[in-house]
């Protein structure tokens, strides 16, 4: 378990959380986590996320952000990874923003394209609204969105988005907060499609989601080459008196299963220590039988 932090780097941390700043280095995998009004938990939640990654095989990088105890960590949070289907979240936003700029509601096309996009992952309906809304406003709503170090792949494929924990964070907090960007009813609806994903795909940052708080939940797993896996999970969690949001990104990791698994060890650190209590019946896991196949998200040659 890794020892203090060194005061000029906890110092950092404080200054800057607003923005969930990387650490430089993997340095252990010692994540850094501060809060003003609860600095003990922090420091508590720190050792368990660390403890959590501890031997893991790969790259990991670990957003937090808890909005009721004034609670940031970050492991290497402004790290890019190949997005996966995780920038899914970000293509509905953008749609949204689009909806409110043009003052309509969404079309009937674009609301069934948007459920099969969130709940079941499905690829063709997030390249046909990929398409629709365009990469330039995409790129714009990222831009208004603060998300500075998420950029889209100069070749068009929407799974190879570059982005980060800390960015995933940000975005999450549009979806879980009033703001300029989104309006409630855009945010509830993109919420609501995130508590409706699929059983198969309810994996990652749910588990040890506390009885009573509603999760919501994106993921994306992808193979580059056939190998070589980005397993990723960014979930919000709201009611109950939580508002709580965790992305966890990982890479080269041997399969999706394990990169699953690092996923939920983080996860349920991180829910075990801000909400402890009884868990949600998430059974957690890839179910029984589920083949490690691409989520399609990139071309397999990409």
């Amino acid at each position: 378990m890794p020892g203090p932090l060194p005061r000029a780097l906890a110092a950092a941390a404080l200054a800057a959380c607003s923005v969930l700043p990387a650490v430089p280095a993997r340095a252990a995998q010692a994540p850094v986590c501060a809060s003003a009004k609860h600095p003990l938990l922090a420091k508590r939640l720190g050792h368990r996320i660390a403890s959590a990654l501890e031997g893991r095989t790969g790259t990991e990088s670990v957003a937090v952000y808890d909005r009721k105890r004034g609670i940031r960590c970050g492991v290497l949070a402004g790290r890019r990874y190949d997005s996966a289907s995780i920038v899914k979240a970000t293509v509905l936003a953008a749609l949204l923003r689009q909806a409110a700029e043009e003052h309509r509601p969404l079309g009937a096309s674009e609301t069934s394209l948007a459920a099969r996009m969130i709940t079941w992952s499905d690829n063709r309906a997030a390249s046909a609204l990929w398409r629709s809304v365009g990469p330039a406003r995409i790129t714009r709503f990222i831009q208004r969105a603060g998300m500075t170090r998420t950029a889209l792949d100069p070749d068009g494929h929407w799974g190879l988005t570059q982005t980060t924990a800390a960015d995933q964070i940000t975005l999450l907090r549009r979806l879980t907060t009033h703001n300029r960007l989104l309006t409630d009813k855009a945010r509830a609806y993109e919420l609501g499609l995130m508590h409706q994903v699929i059983p198969a795909q309810r994996w990652g940052t749910t588990a040890g989601t506390p009885a009573g708080v509603t999760w919501h939940v994106k993921n994306g797993w992808l193979p580059r080459q056939g190998k070589d896996w980005r397993v990723h999970s960014i979930g919000a969690f709201t009611g109950h008196g939580e508002n709580y949001l965790i992305a966890v990104l990982t890479q080269s990791t041997p399969t999706m299963a394990y990169g699953v698994e690092t996923i939920e060890s983080v996860a349920r650190a991180v829910h075990g220590d801000l909400a402890p209590g009884t868990r949600a019946p998430l059974p957690g896991g890839l179910p029984d039988g589920t083949a490690e196949t691409s989520d399609g998200s990139a071309p397999a040659d990409a």
